[in-house]
This record gives structure tokens, sequence and C-alpha cells, in this order.
């Protein structure tokens, strides 16, 4: 393996200072609740208004301004991401077993009671984030989700991303954006109560503030810049890989894009047409710097290789783009989203698609996936014992709890196979 194009170090994500600013932001907001709020959005956002809750005025003017043609791909989006949940749902199932004579056990899964679902704005209002997010939640049944974004303007909210949400099924919406939402959602916000687990992506103040979160509510998980990572052999198009790479770039200017290939030819050709798009890239100033600093193209010697190095770095997104996709499909481990074919570009999976686009970064993907319809639902497990499932279960219960000297946990076992065991119990103690 070596490099035909090699990335920059890699930036500490989280410095002392984001650490520092997060943590003090949280601490306000947990101690003074919507007045650190209103405080340190009105010194991040200018945004200080009577109530960050959106008004019903607010929605009906998103509504009013919304584009026919953004309306209509919009509710293809919402409709892709909420029925490739409901496939996930239905395979998610409770049930009951005796696995011993007389005893039950069961699973159940149950929706988490409250969401706070966080959209950014920054760079760019992510409407597509706040169907991921909300939609995925409603599916779930999750009782109450609240979402929120950052304002866009002097108006707040940006409206499209404000539609969304209406349309996902928010049940209530603030306008309030960066480390002060995320605080909000989890202390509480104006006359809204605290919520049980916040999720979405941000920027790395966001991404803080939910690791330092996690604990008061759940998260979703902690994500750093988005990923691309394509794997190509001497079949694939230079220019769709260039075009692809340059796509996900844009995120932010320090949003890594890999290309790892067997072929030299393809890999230099690659190159070449990253520049010659950036020449008109509408986003250069962005998906060039990105490119600039840390983008990758990695040359190796066969597909093993290939599939080694793809598995190492454990890409958020991962395209294979290959002669046989499938021998990869079949041996590949480490992703949070595959793109199988030419066809399958990350594009759709961001916006349109289906499936979720909130994913595992920074290598996170070796131990998990991204944001779907099970974590907004827990895993609880249920116990049935007739007394011919005590007769089975008690003595080995109390043996092994013996062993452990936990000696009340063999009392409440051995209880169970005679009432009139318990004074024994205590003359076998005193022995």
């Amino acid at each position: 393996m070596h490099y035909l194009k090699q990335p920059k170090p890699t930036p500490e994500e989280v410095t002392a200072e984001i650490r520092s600013t997060v943590s003090t932001i949280i601490s306000d907001v947990s101690r003074e609740g919507t007045a650190a709020v209103r405080r340190y959005s009105e010194r991040f956002d200018d945004w200080a208004p009577a109530s960050f809750r959106v008004s019903a005025g607010d929605i009906e003017r998103a509504y009013e301004t919304m584009d026919g043609a953004v309306a209509e791909s919009s509710r293809f989006l919402i409709d892709q991401v909420t029925g490739f949940a409901r496939l996930q749902r239905r395979t998610l199932i409770d049930f009951e077993q005796e696995t011993l004579p007389g005893v039950i056990l069961g699973q159940k899964w149950i929706p988490v009671d409250s969401v706070g679902a966080y959209s950014p704005g920054g760079y760019y209002p992510l409407i597509a984030s706040a169907v991921m997010t909300v939609a995925t939640a409603k599916v779930a049944e999750v009782p109450r989700v609240l979402a929120a974004a950052p304002p866009r303007d002097e108006l707040g909210m940006h409206r499209p991303q404000l539609w969304a949400m209406v349309e996902s099924g928010a049940d209530e919406i603030f306008c309030v954006g960066g480390v002060q939402a995320m605080a909000g959602m989890a202390f509480g916000l104006e006359d809204a109560e605290p919520v049980d687990m916040i999720v979405g992506p941000g920027n790395a103040y966001v991404a803080e503030a939910k690791r330092q979160l996690f604990g008061t509510v759940g998260i979703d998980l902690l994500a750093g810049p988005t990923e691309i990572m394509i794997i190509a052999d001497d079949s694939a198009d230079p220019v769709v890989l260039a075009c692809d790479l340059l796509g996900q770039a844009e995120h932010g200017p320090t949003s890594p894009a890999i290309l790892a290939t067997t072929s030299e030819e393809v890999g230099r050709a690659t190159i070449r047409e990253v520049d010659r798009w950036l020449e008109g890239w509408p986003t250069a100033s962005i998906a060039g710097r990105s490119w600039a600093d840390f983008g990758t193209v990695i040359l190796v010697d066969d597909d093993e290789e290939l599939r080694a190095v793809a598995d190492e770095i454990a890409p958020e997104h991962l395209e294979v783009q290959t002669r046989d996709p499938e021998w990869f499909v079949e041996r590949l481990t480490n992703y949070g989203s595959l793109f199988i074919g030419t066809h399958a570009t990350v594009s759709y999976s961001d916006k349109a698609i289906g499936t979720n686009h909130t994913l595992p970064t920074k290598r996170a993907a070796r131990y998990t996936g991204g944001l779907w319809v099970g974590k907004f639902l827990k895993t609880v497990t249920t116990q049935r014992c007739t007394a011919a499932g005590s007769l089975a279960v008690a003595e080995h219960s109390a043996v092994v709890a013996d062993a452990e000297l936990m000696e009340g946990h063999a009392i409440s076992a051995r209880l169970r196979l005679n009432p009139e065991f318990f004074p024994d119990v205590l003359d076998h103690l005193d022995d």
C-alpha cells in the first residue's frame, strides 16, 4: 500500500477550549434554565426572542413559503425514511418462550418516553436531518419528540427545515441552536419538560455537549466530521469517483474523502478529475479545502488488501465501485453504511433513499452502527416462574450465590423451594 495523495495529520477534534466552553454552558443551563439558554443564544446566534418555542404563525408562514418542488421531494424523503424505519421495526419482535418447564422468559421493545431531535444549521440548514431524527423516532412510537434547530435569519429557523419537522411528526419545536439547545432539551426549556434522549448531528461543540450530557440523557452516538471512502478497481469511472468524493467533502473543511484502488491509472485520473471539477464546483470554497487537507488516494495490490484497508479505516460511508461488488459485500465488516455499485451514491442516502444518514465516524463503525428505529426503543426482559419452574432453577441459583458469598441471594432462592425452609437457613448460617 502507498499513497498517491496523502492527507495532513488529523487535527484534534475536541480541544481543551471546546471542552471548557461546553462544560460552562451546560453548567449554566443546568442552574439557570432558560435564562442561560437565552444569554448564550444571543451571544452566539444574535437570537433572543420572547419565546424560543416555534409558534403556529411561524409554522403557517413556513407552509405558505414552501416551494412546491421542495415540498414534493421532501415528502418523498419522509416517505422513504418512514418506510425503511417501519421495515426495521418489524424485525424487532416481542416474545415469551418457555425455556424450562414452568420458566417463561420474554423480551419487550418499549419506546423511550421523550426525545430531543437536533438539526444543525451552520453551513447548511439540513432538512434531511430533521426527517432522519424526528420521523424515525415517531415510527418507534416515541410519545413526545421535541425538535430544535438554530435560527437562520431574523425570522428564525430555515422555513423548509421547520416544514420538515412538522411533516415528520414533531410534537414540540424550538428555534435554538448549539450547546444551549442540547442543554435546554436535557434540563428543560421554557415550559417544555426535559427529554430522556437527545439525537442528531452537529459541530464539534454539539458533539462534545452530547458527550458531557450522556448519563443525564441518552444519546444516539458521538460523531465527528462526515467521511466518505470509495474502493475501486480499474472498472471504475474517475469522473464519478471524483464527483462523489467532492460531494461529501462539501459538508465541511475537515471532512475526509478517501479513495482506495487497485489501479494506479484510476487513482491518478481521479486526482485530475477532482481538480477539474473544482474549477466550477459550487461549494469549492469548502470542498476544495477539505480535499486539499484531508483528501486521500491509496494504491493497493489486490482486492484482499482493498478490503483490509477499508475495514481498518472503518469509514462512515463506503462506496464499492468494482467489477465484482458482491465479493466485497460478503467480506467487509466495518462501515456505517455501504453503497453497492456505481449507481448507489452517498448523496441518495443523505437526502432521499430512506436509510438513516446519522452514522458512526472516526472508526466507530468497528463497534456500532448508526441511528435507526431501534435506538429509540429499550429492550427489556421479563420472567415468569411457576412452582415447577422454581424447582428447576432455585438450587442452581443458590449454589452460584453461595460460591459468590452472596448468602442473601441464596436464601431468596431456597425460600422458593420450601417456605418452611427459612428458619433452617438461618440455623445453617449459624453453623
